[in-house]
This record gives structure tokens, C-alpha cells and sequence, in this order.
């Protein structure tokens, strides 16, 4: 990876964060996607469009995956790849509260080497690269020690029923961030203890805080215990499970195996934030 690439991402979240403040409680334009993808407002697609003006032309031998563009099938043969997500809790944007986020990371083949997570209402900003420890706001971060009875967790309500648990509800404490990439850097912080989807999950809401997480010390696995890989024909991860090592493997023994039946079970797309 390129030095630069790292210091590039910073600086594309922070210009992205300075477009969306200008919509932000402003009532800003707001129309649902097709075929119920959810909403999206007229400051996404500010946002990523100089997003891709900036990051291509920095670097146009790179693939591009963004929640707000066409797929473009060449990146797939890109060595290096930009995996953007404009704005991770658009619901959160629209009704003016501060957990939205610009996610923005590169891989390079199926693993991410650089991740960037700015939450521009907050004022905060995670960062790692895949041979740097993890930052927030320049300082490294690390998880918290918490064992399974009693973690916090940060998930929705479906992933603790019972079916997911091979009959009994985990004894966690569940809370709720409005977006997914905030959820895994504030695992990665040690604010909360972990974070849990068992439904599939976008690459672009999940690439940059699987690497802040796991350089910050976590796991960060899909719901098998196996680790994420991204830049896929279908971009998504068949859910996810991020926590430090001891919770991380004592979650995955808790949980109902996974069944993975022809057509896998990323047949449903989850649902949009």
C-alpha cells in the first residue's frame, strides 16, 4: 500500500464531512431508493460524487464500490480497490442526529489495508492501516476485557432471538448505534464490548471498521468465525461478529451454526440504514 493511501482516505472523510454539514438539519432533498433500497438524500450524492473526483483521480488504476454508484464490474481485476460508503446512517442524517458517518476504505485483493471512519457531527475520526495500530482522533485505541455475561453489545433486536442461540437468548446487554461502521470503531474503542449482525451486510458499511477493529485488537469475522473478505461480485458479508478474541469465540460457540443451503444465505439483502 502506497504511504499515502492512509492520509489520502483522512483527508477525503474530512472534505466529505464538510459537504454533508451543509445539509445537515437543513432539510436537505430526501427520496426513497428503488426496489425499497431506503433513502437517500440530495447530500449522499454530493457527497460521493467528490468523493470519486477526488479519490479516482488520485488514484485511477484503483476499482471504485460506493453505496451511491453504479457497479463497475472492472473492479474486480483492480489490484487495489476504494470501498466508500458516502453516508452510513442516512436515517440518522435526515432526522438530524449526530451518528451518521463517512466510511471510506481500499483494499488490495480481498483484504482491507486502509479504513477510515468520520463522524463530522462528532467531530471524531478513526483511522488504521493494515500495519498501523488503530486511531481515533491520532491516539491508539484498544477493546475492553468484558467476558460474554454482561457484554454490551451493540446489535438489533433480531439478532438476539433465541433461534440465532441455539435456543437461549445470550445474557448481553443490547444497545444501538445508527450507523454500522461507528458500531465496530466504538467496539474497537472499548466503548462497547461488541457488535453483531446476523443478517448480511453491505461491504461498504463494514470494510473500514473491520480493519480499525481487528488493528485495534478484535476479531472481526462473518457469523461462521470466518474472516470477512471484500471486493466480491455480490459485495456483501454474511453478517458479522466483531469483539475481542475471548468474547469473539465464546459468541461464536453460543450462536446456532450456520446452515448454508444452495443459493447461501445472503439471498435476502439487508435491509438499508
Amino acid at each position: 500500500m502506497p504511504a499515502s493511501d492512509l492520509a489520502l482516505l483522512e483527508q477525503a472523510a474530512h472534505e466529505a464531512g464538510e459537504i454533508a454539514l451543509r445539509y445537515w438539519r437543513r432539510e436537505p432533498r430526501v427520496w426513497d431508493k428503488a426496489g425499497g433500497a431506503g433513502p437517500v438524500t440530495e447530500a449522499d450524492l454530493a457527497v460521493n460524487a467528490h468523493l470519486e473526483r477526488l479519490l479516482r483521480t488520485a488514484r485511477p488504476d484503483y476499482g471504485w464500490l460506493s453505496e451511491e454508484s453504479a457497479d463497475d464490474p472492472a473492479r474486480l481485476e483492480a489490484e487495489h480497490c476504494f470501498i466508500i460508503d458516502p453516508i452510513d446512517g442516512t436515517r440518522a442524517f435526515i432526522d438530524g442526529q449526530v451518528g451518521f458517518s463517512h466510511a471510506l476504505a481500499i483494499t488490495r485483493g480481498d483484504r482491507v489495508v486502509a479504513g477510515v471512519v468520520h463522524l463530522p457531527a462528532q467531530r471524531t475520526t478513526y483511522a488504521a492501516a493494515a500495519d498501523r495500530p488503530a486511531l481515533r482522533d491520532g491516539k491508539p485505541i484498544a477493546p475492553s476485557a468484558q467476558g460474554f455475561e454482561g457484554a454490551r453489545v451493540l446489535t438489533g433486536k433480531p439478532s438476539l432471538d433465541p433461534v440465532h442461540w441455539r435456543g437461549v437468548a445470550p445474557p448481553v446487554k443490547r444497545s444501538f448505534r445508527p450507523s454500522l461502521a461507528w458500531r465496530l470503531c466504538l467496539v474497537a474503542d472499548g466503548q462497547f464490548d461488541a457488535t453483531l449482525s446476523t443478517r448480511p451486510a453491505w461491504e461498504w458499511d463494514v470494510a473500514a471498521g473491520s480493519l480499525i477493529a481487528a488493528r485495534a485488537g478484535c476479531v472481526a469475522s462473518d457469523l461462521s468465525g470466518a474472516p470477512m473478505r471484500f471486493n466480491a461480485a455480490r459485495p456483501l458479508t454474511d453478517g458479522l461478529v466483531v469483539a475481542p478474541p475471548a468474547l469473539h469465540g465464546q459468541m461464536i460457540a453460543a450462536m446456532t451454526p450456520r446452515m448454508v443451503l444452495p443459493g447461501g444465505p445472503l439471498d435476502a439483502p439487508p435491509p438499508a440504514d
